[in-house]
């Protein structure tokens, strides 16, 4: 078998890596979507239930297609990078550097040089939100539209934005609080908990909301022609389904990288690191006293 057959082989693996999964949560849509009549808007199906102690695991349709979606970004990844070269003669190499070289340059842009390690996560945040809201076009529950998936993202940011408040020190993070005047602790501390919570209900409000009155729409103009019931729907889609997801997508991983690079506090670090590295110099001098006499 010549190398440009296995390479083509390995491409077609990968693009059913990237369909299949789609396809398979249309097939579970339409396995598990009970048949009901008029307007119908519910939330994801619960497929089915893990007994738990305190009670019990749904598996819905919203983390099921999560997974989904995981797979199929993947695929995407590992296809656009199929036979990369130095030197890039391929379309697809052409379109996966342009991919890197915007998310460097809006983590550059927004949080500076020194994050850029952070690349490769905002990218995930913009895919994983992106296409999840995209999921709607095909029929799909959107995971974006249940608040349980992006309540989720945001704890996970927030672990982050408080990792990086601890990097100046327990001290310094805990006299935030207490600060201008320690009569503003309680409020400062609602401040903390309210960013997980309003980046989740901020992202997931405006993509339910699209799915609601894309429903209503759809449904108000039944006894219309098939051409309108088609047609008006279609237009007010490119806005809710697509337009309004991609910048949903774009504002959390903007308020993502905000929120990191703002809370970082960078003179106390500078100090801490001052000290631990002037402690650090005196205790190998203390050795090397002790190896001479």
């Amino acid at each position: 078998m010549s190398e440009k057959t296995k390479f083509r082989i390995v491409d077609g693996l990968l693009i059913a890596m990237m369909i299949l999964p789609f396809v398979a949560g249309i097939v579970l849509k339409i396995l598990f979507t009970p048949e009901s009549e008029g307007i119908s808007i519910t939330g994801a199906i619960v497929f089915f239930e893990i007994k738990m102690p305190l009670q019990p695991l749904q598996i819905t349709e919203a983390q099921v297609n999560s997974w989904l979606v995981m797979v199929f970004l993947v695929g995407l990844c590992l296809y656009l990078t199929h036979g990369i070269k130095v030197v890039p003669d391929s379309r697809r190499q052409h379109v996966a550097e342009w991919i890197v070289e915007k998310v460097e340059a809006l983590v550059s842009d927004n949080m500076g040089d020194k994050y850029m390690a952070f690349a490769p996560f905002i990218a995930a945040v913009l895919g994983m939100s992106a296409f999840s809201s995209l999921s709607s076009l095909l029929g799909l529950f959107p995971p974006t539209s249940d608040l349980n998936v992006v309540f989720g993202w945001s704890i996970l940011v927030f672990i982050i934005i408080t990792h990086y408040k601890l990097k100046g020190g327990v001290w310094n993070y805990t006299k935030g609080y207490f600060e201008p005047i320690p009569v503003f602790a309680p409020m400062n501390v609602i401040g903390e908990i309210a960013t997980p919570v309003s980046m989740a209900f901020r992202h997931f409000g405006n993509v339910l909301s699209g799915v609601v009155i894309s429903t209503l729409i759809h449904a108000a103009l039944g006894g219309l022609s098939n051409v309108l019931r088609v047609g008006i729907p279609a237009v007010f889609s490119l806005y809710f389904d697509i337009f309004s997801g991609l910048i949903q997508a774009y504002i959390f991983a903007m308020l993502t990288m905000l929120y990191i690079s703002n809370g970082f506090p960078e003179e106390a670090y500078e100090k801490r690191m001052k000290k631990k590295a002037e402690r650090e110099r005196r205790r190998r001098e203390a050795a090397a006293l002790v190896e001479n006499k």
